[in-house]
Order: C-alpha cells, then structure tokens, then sequence
C-alpha cells in the first residue's frame, strides 16, 4: 500500500470507530494488518475481535450485564490504539518522512532497550548533572565547556528523538519519565524539551499513559514545564477529544480541576493565546505588506530640520523631529506596531523566518529548545566587546518580546551586526538601562521576574510551535493545529473549564473585537441559554446576527435588549435598521419615530424616517422630512435625490425638476440620469428625456443595464401619464 492508501485506510477506521460501528471497524482493521511486520498486533485483534463477538452473543441471550458499557469502551479504546499502531507500523515500511526515517534509523522499541539496558537512567544523569559541572567549569574560567555541553545536548538529542518515535510506553516506561518528571535535580530547559518530545509523539499516535503523564507535566513545579504541558494539553484535548472520551480514567482526572480557579485561568488564557495566533498570518502578511514597506518610504524621504548649532550639542534632540514623525505618519505605524505587541501579537514572524535555516534547526527538538546561552549554538555569540553590552544582550533575551526560537536567530545574527549599529540595537533596548544596571543588582532579577510569568511563558511557547509548523522545511509531515477551528467551549471535556459565567464572556468579547462574529455568537447564544445574559450581551448578539445577514434573528435578540434596558438608542437603532433591511417599513417606521423623540435633530433618523414613510406610501409626510432635511444641510444629496423621486411620485413634476437639476450637477448616479429623465418626459420634453436616458446608458456602461432599470419604472411611467405605447418606442429612440 501506499502512504496516502494507509492514511485513507485508517481515517475509515477511525470513521467508523467514531459512529459506533465496531464490528466494520474491526474488519477494516484486519485488512490494514496485513501490511504490517509486527506480529504482536494481530493477536491483539484476534483477542478484541474474541471479546466483542461474547458481548454480542450474550447480549442477543438477554443475558443482563451492568460492565458491559464500560468494556464497550475499552473494546473501542483497544480497537483505536491498534490502529493507531497498525497504521505507524505500516508507514514505517513506505514512508519518507522525518518520523519514520528515525523510527526505522533508531529502532521502533528504542525506549524499551534504554530502560532495559539501563542506559536510561545514564542519559538522565548526564543532562542532571550539567548545571554542577558548568558551575565547576565556570570557576576555571569555562575551561573544558565545550565536552560539557557536546555531551549533554547529545543526551538531549537521544533521549528527544527516542521519546518522539515511541508509539506507546508499557508500564515499566511510564514509571521511568514519571521518575525523569518528578526528578528534583532535571534541568527545566531539558525537561522542557522532553515534555515538546511527548507532545510531538501523540500527535503521531495517541497513548492513554502518556495523555496522563502530560497532564502531571501540566502541575509540574516549574512554571516554565507545566504552561508548556498546559498548552500542548489544550491542543491534544482539542484534537482527540473522541478517543479521550473512551477513557473514563483520564476524564475523571481532568475533572478534579473544575473547581481550580487558577487551572481554568490557565485555561482560558490558552485559549485566547491559541485564537490569536491564528491571526498571525494575517498579521504577517500586513507587516510586510503595510506597515514596513510605508515605514521605509517615509523614513526614506527623512529630511529632518536642523537645528542651529546642532553639531556642538550631540545629546539636544530636536522637536522638530517629533513634529516630523507626527506629520510623516510614522509615529502611527510605530504605534501600530506597539499595539499588537502589546496585545501578545506575533510580529516577528516574517522578521526571523530567513534565520530559521541555520545549521540549528536542522535538529527537530531544537525547534522546541528553551532558550538557553549556555547552548553550544549561541555560547560564543554573546561574549560581544565588553561587559555591559554583554549583560543588556542577556537583559534582552530574558524579556517576552522574543519566543525562544527567535532568541536563538538574534543570537545567531547578533556577531553579524557591526559594532556601530549593534551599539545603536543595545541603546534602544534599555536607554537607561546601565545606570540602573550598575547601581541597582536587583534590577536584573526583576525584569526576569517580570517575564516570568504563565501569560508570557504560554504565549512564547505557542509562538514556538507556530515557528515549527509553519516555517520548519519538513512542515508539510506534520499535522498543523494551527490550521484546526479551536472551538474549546464547545468541546466535550474542555468546556466544562469554560463555560463559567466569567470565562465566556471574556472569550467571546476578544471574539466580538476581532469581527469573528459566527463564533462570538455561538458564546453569546450560551450565556443566554445559562440565563447570564444581561442587556449588553442581547446586543452583541443581534449585532453578531445583523453581521451574518440573519435580521430576523437579530431583531429579536434587540428586542429583548430593549426590553432590558429600554430607549437604548443603539438599540432602537439597530431594531430600525433590521426591519428596514427586512422591507418591513410599517415597524421600522416606529422605531425611526422613537429615536427622532430621542434625537430630534438627527440627520440620519430624519431621512430614515422619510423613507420608511415614503414605503408606506405616506408620500406627503416623507417629503416634509425631506425638506426638514435639506434645511438643516444644504446640498445634502440624498434629501435632494429623495424629494425629487418623492415628487415626481405625487405628481409634483416642477418641483421633481427643480431638485433632480441640483442632483445632477454634483456626481450623478445612473438611477439620477434615469429618474431625471422620466421628469423630462412627464413634463412633455422627450427630446431632453432621450438625451437624459443616453447619459444613463453611459453611466451604466451597458445597454442591457439601463434596459432593466428602464422597464422596472414601467408601472410608475403609466402612474405618471406616460402612454403604455410609447415606453418601447423611447427605448428605441434612446
């Protein structure tokens, strides 16, 4: 088979699985099996197969089972982790891919010989005892720290791989990671990279011991381990949802957290963090299409004033050149920029991606690497010219501006920059940084403990994994999360986390902000279905309504935020607009009327109301707030465009062309050469009719255009005197 026939083979399987149609499953899943090597599967089957086939006859003996929901479950569990395997194993054979190239390089059970061989606990020891022998080496001057960090990021390398391409761990391996994640002298930074392994390993195959071991890594000590777990999580919950449900365990654990005011914290911040950075495309693209190409033509046409005697005071900033950024619209752009940072947008994307093909990335877990300047990769790059440029460099690297994976590409460019420029880099950084640097110690600490915190850490590492699956060269291998809809409120085990009263909210307000109206809806919809809406959240729902062109839906949602906080005139606003968008005239109409109670004088209300009062046929009210209108703002078009179409309706045909004339000589539209010329032709001028006809054909740019429009007005023409005889006769004379 093929690798896309195994891929298709198995979706069926999982299909089938998910409608509850075991026994075709089980089938199907004989056939994969035949393109596997390892033996140990089919007994497995055999044994799922045996035990389903005695449920079912007992079943049909009417034989009373109360187990037997539970091991429908777990035969359905059994069945989805055989062919999760069979599926790893049968592409093991075919397949290219970076995964199954190291699967077939390493061995498929090289977990299993680690532990048994007890080169396992070697491995730990190695990267465990890292932090002791830099410290000993530092003491001599960094003597001898190159075999220190070969020989641990070896062992990271290793032990990355080997927990990656593993499929499933038995018992005995699961007790050594829970050992490795519970160790209380493992490096954060390795443990790090060893929990994004495990990560990386059940998005290729799913593994109930190792969901549980994530979701220990999620409690973990280290702030920095469990948001990372936290994430990845989240992400796991989403994409597999269906098949944790089959495991009653997991699900209980998970459940114990409902209550944990600071997990569902965590929770919802992810969320909004993951929903963000799906906007990172679109915000790139922007960047570079936008932002920077107007920032570099302005800053090019940069001719500052200069000021008298400048060149003797160096450190005398000149104003001027604060006008001139106001005025040149760069000073928007920066702030543009300064916004979406603040936000915790991913600007830096498109900045950093031509670095992302350094010798570094070539290895898959440095993609997911903590940064870490004792790495043998960026070592020697941040040991600059002297000291302070040194520490504000490394001052830098401990901020949340950068993700980790773009801390190594500055580092890596970082020698590149001469000395003049780098100097400029270090003085934006921190202006006054040394100063406070040398005086204050604890200065350095502080902006650490700044950075520090869950928001950051989770945001740098979803900006981590955005880099891997969107920029690594092998990106097309892996499935992408990023590209999945991450509807968490609606998920059968994570909404239980989100659907607190004070969590949706939040969610579908950085929703409603974004104009992701169909999914802010659905939110709204939930908190009115908890009865914890309140008149603002009626509102946002109609408007969410009125977005996706459903008004009826939406006025009914406005009318229950009326009836909550009433003569709103937002609302009355948007009941109005929606029956006029529904042509229903009569109730636009009285809502018009109440807000001109509200707001007398305003413009927008006094011609809605004319117009809702014309379609009702109250022609001679809808021309008096016309002419109001035309009052208030002389040449207001629209007043003058509606009196002379409302009266011309009436009969009015002076008056019609008094106000078409004014129409006419300020930017006409098609309809204006139309309505203008069945004036003329009421009025007994056929000549001036035909010509105004001509310049509507023009203006439409297409005879069969104007034709349209000409023969809808057929009935209004008779209205008018117009014999029924001589409407194709103009036609052709037009």
């Amino acid at each position: 088979m093929t690798e896309s026939s195994i891929n298709e083979h198995y979706q069926s399987i999982v299909s089938l699985l998910i409608a509850l149609r075991l026994n075709e499953a089980l089938t199907q899943l004989d056939a994969l099996l035949y393109n596997c090597d390892d033996v140990s599967l089919r007994p497995r089957l055999e044994q799922i197969n045996t035990s389903y086939q005695y449920m079912l006859q007992y079943m049909r003996n009417g034989m009373y089972d109360p187990e037997r929901p539970k091991l429908y479950r777990q035969l359905l569990a059994q069945t989805w982790n055989l062919a999760d395997e069979a599926r790893i194993n049968a592409l093991d054979i075919v397949s290219l891919h970076y995964y199954h190239t190291a699967r077939r390089k390493a061995g498929k059970d090289r977990l299993t010989a680690l532990v048994q061989n007890g080169r396992f606990p070697e491995i730990q020891k190695t990267v465990e005892s890292f932090a002791d022998d830099v410290a000993v080496s530092k003491l001599m001057e960094y003597k001898g720290i190159e075999q220190l960090q070969q020989r641990r990021e070896e062992a990271d390398r290793d032990l990355f791989i080997t927990l990656w391409t593993n499929s499933s761990w038995s018992n005995e391996e699961s007790a050594k990671m829970n050992e490795l994640l519970q160790s209380e002298t493992m490096p954060e930074i390795d443990l790090c990279l060893f929990v994004s392994a495990v990560f990386l390993s059940l998005m290729e195959c799913f593994d109930d011991r190792k969901i549980d071991w994530m979701i220990s890594a999620a409690q973990h000590r280290s702030r920095t381990v469990s948001q990372r777990a936290a994430v990845q999580l989240v992400i796991l919950i989403q994409l597999f949802a269906d098949h944790l449900l089959l495991y009653s365990e997991l699900t209980a654990r998970l459940s114990l957290y409902e209550e944990d005011a600071a997990f569902i914290r965590r929770i919802t911040v992810i969320y909004l963090q993951l929903l963000r950075s799906q906007e990172t495309e679109g915000i790139d693209k922007k960047m570079r299409e936008e932002i920077f190409p107007e920032m570099m033509r302005k800053a090019g046409n940069l001719h500052r004033p200069k000021k008298e005697n400048d060149e003797n005071d160096e450190n005398d900033v000149n104003p001027d050149w604060e006008e001139w950024m106001e005025q040149s619209g760069l000073s928007e752009q920066i702030r543009k920029i300064t916004e979406l940072q603040m936000e915790g947008a991913d600007i830096y994307l498109s900045t950093f991606a031509p670095l992302k093909k350094h010798p570094f990335y070539s290895q898959p877990g440095n993609w997911f690497m903590p940064f870490d300047n004792l790495h043998s990769a960026v070592f020697n790059q941040l040991q600059l010219e002297n000291q302070f440029e040194t520490h504000m460099i490394d001052l830098f690297l401990q901020t949340g501006m950068l993700c980790n994976n773009d801390k190594y590409s500055f580092a890596f460019s970082l020698k590149q920059i001469p000395k003049d420029q780098r100097r400029i880099i270090i003085d934006q950084m921190a202006p006054e940084a040394e100063e406070s640097v040398r005086d204050h110690p604890e200065f350095y600490k502080a902006i650490k403990a700044k950075y520090n915190t869950p928001e950051v850490i989770s945001n740098q590492y979803i900006q981590d994994l955005y880099r891997f699956y969107v920029l690594n060269p092998r990106r097309s291998e892996f499935r992408n999360p990023f590209k999945e809809k991450f509807n968490l409120f609606r998920n059968p085990i994570l909404k239980k986390f989100l659907r607190e009263p004070d969590q949706l909210p939040t969610i579908a307000e950085y929703l409603f902000r974004k104009e992701r109206h169909a999914e802010a809806l659905e939110i709204y919809q939930e908190l009115i279905e908890q009865h914890s809406a309140d008149a603002n959240i009626y509102q946002k729902a109609g408007f969410c309504l009125q977005k996706e062109k459903r008004y009826r839906e939406a006025v009914e949602f406005y009318l229950a935020a009326d009836s909550l906080k009433p003569a709103h005139l937002w609302t009355l606003r948007h009941i109005a607009t929606c029956y006029r968008l529904l042509k229903e005239y009569a109730e636009a109409l009285t809502y018009y009327r109440r807000i001109e109670e509200i707001n007398p004088e305003d413009q927008n209300t006094l011609f809605y109301v004319g117009l809702c009062c014309a379609e009702t046929k109250q022609y001679n009210d809808a021309l008096n707030y016309f002419f109001k209108l035309d009052y208030i703002e002389g040449g207001n078009v629209r007043a003058e465009r509606a009196i002379g179409w409302y009266s011309f309706i009436t009969g009015k045909h002076q008056q019609a062309m008094k106000y078409y004339n004014k129409v006419l000589a300020d930017k006409p539209l098609t309809t204006d050469y139309l309505n203008a010329g069945h004036v003329a032709w009421a009025l007994g001028k056929p000549d001036q009719a035909a010509t105004l006809y001509a310049r509507a054909v023009q203006a439409s740019g297409s005879k069969d255009a104007f034709l349209r429009l000409f023969h809808n007005d057929r009935e209004i023409l008779i209205e008018q005197g117009i014999s029924e005889e001589d409407i194709p006769l103009m036609a052709d004379l037009v």
